[in-house]
Formats: structure tokens, C-alpha cells, sequence
């Protein structure tokens, strides 16, 4: 008798210490700081004018709504200036990756060129892609 109780005991915090690491697992899942940072997947870069580029860019992020999304991706010069960025209006919740496009006007001495993107909740800190400008 005396085992059987510590038994029922014994399986009634096992019992619980596994309902509490499920919703423990369940919470952290669904919290937006886990959708992680914005990776840039892909860059197609066509010229259009003497220093005229367009820009299409891949990005993939977890978007969790407009509390954690991809809010926007920027090319800089490899020396880390902002030479342009594309703000993104809105989560992509249900379309990802998703790509966007946007022409820049790029001084002519630049030769190559770095993409990120940043995330409302994370900023920067995900997959970037450096670039050559076609000629």
C-alpha cells in the first residue's frame, strides 16, 4: 500500500512536470522574439541607365504579424553607407519568401554592393548578399 502511494505520487509529478514543460514549449513557440531575423535569400540586379539599377530582393523572415515582421532591406556600399532601402508597409504572414523591387540611382565608382534586410523586433543581424553591378 505504502508503495503504491509513493508510486501514484511519483506519477502524478511526472504527470504535471510534463504539462508544464508543454505549455512552457507552447508559449515560447508562439512569442515573436522566436520568429528570428531577416535573411536575404536572393538578389537580381539589372541596369537600367548609366547609374540606374533595379533591384529585386528576396528576403524570409518568420513574420508573426505587425508586432515581429520584415520591415524593410537596404543596399549599402561595402564600406557600410545606406545607398537606398525599401520599407516594407505590411507583415508577410502567409507569403514567404516574398520579393521585392525598387530602382536606385548608384554612384558610378561603386562597383559592388552589400543587401540586408532588418526586422521590427531583431533589426539587422540575418543572411545578407554582396553583389556585382552589371556592367
Amino acid at each position: 500500500m505504502f508503495v503504491m502511494m509513493k508510486l501514484t505520487t511519483f506519477v502524478k509529478r511526472v504527470c504535471i512536470g510534463l504539462y508544464l514543460c508543454i505549455c512552457g514549449t507552447v508559449l515560447l513557440a508562439s512569442s515573436p522574439v522566436l520568429a528570428g531575423e531577416a535573411d536575404v535569400l536572393d538578389v537580381k540586379v539589372v541596369r537600367a541607365g548609366a547609374d540606374m539599377y533595379r533591384f529585386s530582393v528576396t528576403v524570409s523572415h518568420t513574420d508573426t504579424g505587425w508586432d515581429h515582421y520584415a520591415d524593410k532591406w537596404e543596399v549599402l556600399d561595402l564600406q557600410g553607407n545606406v545607398l537606398a532601402a525599401r520599407v516594407l508597409m505590411h507583415p508577410h504572414v502567409d507569403e514567404q519568401p516574398f520579393t521585392r523591387s525598387m530602382k536606385i540611382s548608384i554612384p558610378m565608382h561603386i562597383k559592388r554592393v552589400r543587401i540586408r534586410a532588418h526586422d521590427s523586433v531583431h533589426g539587422y543581424g540575418g543572411a545578407i548578399i554582396d553583389v556585382d553591378l552589371p556592367m
